[in-house]
């Protein structure tokens, strides 16, 4: 009985210790917890582009240039830059100081072999530019010299895929290096289960000075409900992406709130021209007259998305969202259009979306009513999300509702995807060709930032918004919730959150 007694003593004393150690951590600010939709299954950042693991992955590494909430990138590990002015020699000059993780000294060879395994790796995000040279011209200074220009590449390498880590992964092989990685981010990593959580600890040696958060856990929770749940109880200390349905529960909170930021990522309806019914450009404008969409967006967005009327993200310089002439809703013009086409009486279609997605569902219906309003009969097609990525990149659609994103802050990322009919996405698998845009998008490659590349973008989407081989739907913005006690969390516009500023209140 004495023993059985004590044992429940110290079973008592050790929860209730715990339970204090975790109390107390969160109190003195010690540990941040991030509820996430999708556990962390690698930290490659050669190998890895979706946001479950760029977002971690950025917490450990950081390139030489980075964007900031605006979108506005400028020097971050390099403490300065110079252009040569045929905009073919980048020259960078490491920040002093610098250091990885590990108290070691980050050198401009670091750089080069960081810069140079990207390029033999290449991955999903790889470096576009025509690179003919990445040289040490001492430890502290990186020249980058190019065989033609490209102006996007200054923005291209605020990629976390640009990230910098120690020559030769620090003498142990790429495999065991990203088990335990060594970077210059606020954060280094703790303990992590591919299939569960993963925390980080804040890195000492960190240029900007160590982060008031002394441990950060990104909680994997696949449940909407039961994330807000656990944000309301102070379980969690702030949701990613919260659905726009639940935002407002979550804004109106007695402890929780919500930061709202403008994002890369457009809503589209995309046409496959090679489709007999959408190689009708007539067909193509009747439809995005028949679809109101600002109460498409009001509908589905519940005041937290904007809509679009370019394919270029309002985030994004050079965006002419406000002055491009893009054909609005009106009914009576949309059955005009049509009857200018070679299908004046109408025709049967589909519209393709991922299963499961109940948004995406209700646009669809949207667009089938929209149709239906001018005698375009649309069925819906749900799949199963890899049978429906499947069918868009072999052109086995007619319609289907999708994101564009933008994987950095230049006009460039978004318009080489859906511009260039050789390109790797064949203009986002619609097949679409013009030759006048095509020769604008090579002009934007090379033309300097300023009024010159500004008039070539505009030019760019007006001819795209007359020709609708993609309707741009809204603008979706990203709703992040957190307790009201949380003072510092930055949301960027890829939706990334920055937290070593974050203190509590």
């Amino acid at each position: 009985m004495k023993e059985r007694l004590t044992k429940m003593l110290s079973a008592v004393m050790i929860t209730g210790l715990s339970l204090g150690l975790a109390c107390s951590a969160q109190a003195s600010g010690d540990t941040f917890i991030y509820a996430r939709a999708a556990s962390v299954t690698s930290l490659n950042l050669y190998t890895e582009v979706t946001e479950n693991n760029a977002f971690a992955i950025d917490k450990i590494f950081e390139p030489l240039v980075l964007f900031n909430e605006e979108g506005i990138v400028d020097d971050w590990l390099a403490q300065s830059h110079t252009i040569s002015d045929d905009g073919l020699v980048y020259t960078f000059v490491l920040r002093d100081g610098l250091k990885f993780s590990d108290g070691n000294p980050v050198t401009a060879d670091d750089v080069v072999f960081s810069l140079n395994q990207h390029l033999q790796e290449q991955g999903p995000l790889p470096l576009e530019a025509d690179i003919a040279s990445i040289e040490a011209q001492d430890e502290q200074t990186v020249v980058i010299t190019l065989n033609e220009a490209y102006t996007p590449f200054f923005s291209e390498l605020a990629n976390f895929s640009n990230g910098i880590l120690p020559a030769d992964f620090g003498g142990v092989s790429e495999e065991d290096f990203f088990k335990a990685p060594v970077g210059t981010g606020p954060y280094v990593l703790d303990e992590w289960d591919p299939s569960g959580d993963i925390s980080f600890v804040r890195n000492e040696y960190y240029w900007q000075g160590a982060p008031e958060i002394e441990k950060l856990v990104f909680k994997f929770v696949d449940d909407d409900n039961q994330a807000i749940n656990q944000l309301k109880a102070g379980e969690v200390d702030a949701v990613e992406r919260l659905a726009f349905p639940n935002a407002a529960e979550v804004e109106n909170g007695a402890e929780t709130t919500i930061i709202r930021t403008g994002s890369w990522n457009v809503e589209e309806l995309f046409f496959n021209t090679l489709d007999e019914h959408f190689a009708d450009v007539h067909v193509r404008r009747a439809l995005a007259m028949a679809i109101d969409r600002e109460a498409l967006t009001a509908a589905l967005t519940f005041g937290y998305g904007e809509t679009a009327g370019t394919v270029l993200p309002s985030t994004i310089r050079y965006c002419t969202t406000d002055s491009v002439e893009d054909l609005a809703f009106d009914a009576d013009a949309a059955k005009e259009e049509l009857a200018k086409s070679a299908f004046p009486d109408g025709f049967e279609t589909s519209i393709s979306i991922a299963s499961g997605n109940n948004t995406r569902l209700m646009e669809a219906q949207i667009i089938q009513a929209a149709g239906a309003s001018i005698g375009i009969d649309i069925q819906i097609n749900a799949q199963e999300i890899a049978t429906f990525r499947e069918d868009f990149k072999n052109l086995n659609f007619s319609m289907m509702i999708n994101t564009a994103v933008a994987d950095f802050p230049d006009a460039d990322s978004i318009f080489s995807f859906q511009v260039d009919p050789e390109g790797f996405s064949q203009c986002y698998w619609t097949n679409y060709k013009n030759d006048e845009a095509v020769a604008l998008l090579k002009k934007g490659k090379v033309t300097p930032d300023g009024d010159e590349r500004a008039e070539t973008y505009a030019q760019l989407q007006q001819i795209l918004a007359d020709e609708v081989p993609y309707i741009p739907l809204y603008y979706i913005g990203i709703v992040t919730g957190v307790r009201t006690n949380v003072e510092g969390l930055t949301v960027l516009p890829n939706g990334s959150a920055r937290f070593e500023k974050v203190t509590f209140k």
